[in-house]
């Protein structure tokens, strides 16, 4: 959906299943419809759509399904502006954890991957928007071991953007290629992300090594990687690294670092652990997902890389007043969850800033854990769940601007 001045706005449709385009394509016909009929029933709705790397090579591959698309979507009056490229494998149905980074962006299906994505959004997606893709956080921190690993992993990144620049060139289609920061990978926090921009993609060498793959002047790479290449910042995320959200927000803008897309999610908040919070968080340890946790105890944080790996160091030393944030998206229209709390504070401190200057023209919401939940966080069924999340932050965008 079009709001303005604010942006596109849709939810992510990993919640649904989509490993396969098959899957996807189903997904999207049988919920799409029902969302938008409650949601934007007389005007244009947006989609995010996932495309997994079987998805993407399926499309690239079939220019007769693109078009299939194409029409469906306009006899639907939906169009898509952004999608969920991140996932390159399975996400539904088996354990995740750590391999959903894999194909990281160190390797040649990474880049492969996120270039078909590209040349699919600019033959499916309207020519009123500029389309992005959101991409992982480059990889598992503990899988970088050297300098060479990252400079490998920055030249397939800027290859990436070589060919948005290209695609550009040859179409006059805009596409954008957002990275993701999220807890235990190369880009986590909001200051390491920058710091890897300024290192790294607009260095000297960064500009050189574009100018290189592109023919063109230093001139005109300086503002064409930052026209195609920005981030996704999940506020969930960095909830979770207990981030100040506005400051970070501020911090990117300042900085001239891209949001292209501003994420609305939620994770679970401890603010006390205690023997009965234990107990009640054994609901959230049985997940397919990782559940980064960080420990905030005598003015400390502590990274832990699930939550399981967090209750046993309490069970070791239960001493101390302490607070948990996890990695586990729940509804963004809670802010109490029986006992514990979410950090849906920081959505509100985005929505308030983004009201007041625009962040970024594609807001997503994304709670893609409906299928993992505890059963007495679920309202109605999936449909439900997606448009009371919907309702909630576009009456939230409302009430702020």
């Amino acid at each position: 959906m079009d709001l303005g001045r604010l942006g596109h706005l849709a939810y992510s449709t990993l919640v649904h299943p989509g490993d396969t385009w098959d899957e996807m394509r189903a997904s999207l016909e049988t919920y799409a419809p029902k969302v938008k009929q409650r949601v934007s029933p007389t005007e244009p709705y947006g989609v995010s759509l996932r495309l997994s790397g079987a998805s993407a090579r399926t499309l690239a591959g079939d220019p007769a399904e693109r078009a299939r698309l194409r029409i469906w979507l306009a006899e639907h009056d939906m169009y898509v502006f952004t999608v969920n490229a991140f996932p390159y494998g399975p996400f539904k149905g088996r354990k995740v954890m750590e391999q959903v980074y894999e194909p990281d962006w160190s390797t040649e299906e990474r880049v492969i991957y996120t270039n078909q994505v590209a040349n699919i959004l600019a033959d499916i997606t309207p020519d009123s928007v500029a389309p992005s893709i959101q991409t992982a956080p480059l990889a598992f921190r503990a899988n970088v071991r050297s300098a060479d690993d990252v400079a490998r992993i920055t030249g397939n990144v800027l290859r990436a953007v070589a060919h948005l620049i290209d695609l550009e060139r040859r179409t006059g289609r805009r596409v954008k290629l957002a990275l993701e920061p999220e807890p235990f990978c190369l880009l986590e926090t909001t200051k390491e992300t920058l710091d890897y921009f300024r290192r790294h993609i607009w260095s000297p060498e960064g500009i050189r090594t574009l100018c290189a793959l592109t023919g063109l002047p230093a001139s005109e790479t300086a503002g064409l990687v930052r026209r195609h290449l920005g981030l996704v910042f999940d506020i969930g995320h960095q909830s979770v690294e207990f981030e100040d959200i506005a400051a970070s927000l501020e911090s990117l803008r300042d900085a001239g670092l891209p949001v292209f897309k501003l994420q609305a999610a939620a994770a679970l908040r401890v603010p006390e652990v205690t023997e009965d919070a234990v107990a009640a968080l054994a609901a959230f340890t049985d997940t397919i997902y990782l559940s980064q946790t960080t420990e905030a105890r005598d003015g400390q944080l502590t990274k832990m890389l699930t939550l399981t790996d967090a209750i046993d160091a309490w069970r070791k030393d239960p001493t101390g007043a302490r607070e948990w944030r996890t990695h586990f998206h729940v509804p963004i229209f809670l802010d109490e969850l029986g006992s514990f709390r979410t950090t849906r504070s920081g959505i509100e401190a985005a929505l308030a800033l983004h009201a007041d200057v625009p962040l970024s023209d594609h807001l997503e919401i994304e709670t893609y854990t409906w299928d993992v939940l505890p059963t007495q966080l679920k309202t109605g069924d999936i449909t439900d769940y997606v448009v009371r999340e919907w309702t909630w932050l576009r009456e939230c965008l409302e009430r702020r601007s």
